[in-house]
């Protein structure tokens, strides 16, 4: 795996998302409650709506565009519950965060 460092966790407060770019590749990394923290694509998988855009409820993703829902914990849909986002390996080390864009690819979906 290919791991990259994206931020420190005193970058990403919990409730805040924020996009970075690693190794090419533009990455949603979202600070979730009880202290997850989750890596995923920058873009809804519907019609390419930048996600850090819309809003982060909890453990939800709400795009800003068509109101489509992602629990980020799982990056699995919940409306509509068959669209998913790419769900990149994250490490935690100290207080840095890493991920590896090569371990999963972007996803797409239609209505």
């Amino acid at each position: 795996m290919a791991f990259a460092r994206v931020c420190s966790l005193d970058d990403l407060w919990e409730g805040d998302m924020g996009v970075f770019e690693v190794n090419g590749t533009e990455v949603l990394v979202a600070h979730l409650e009880e202290g997850i923290v989750r890596a995923t694509q920058a873009y809804c998988p519907h019609q390419r709506v930048a996600l850090v855009e819309g809003d982060l409820d909890r453990n939800t993703l709400i795009c800003s565009q068509h109101l489509w829902e992602f629990d980020l914990v799982t990056c699995r849909g919940i409306n509509p519950d068959h669209a998913e986002l790419a769900n990149y390996p994250t490490e935690i080390r100290g207080d840095e965060v890493f991920v590896d864009p090569e371990g999963d690819s972007p996803k797409t979906a239609r209505p």
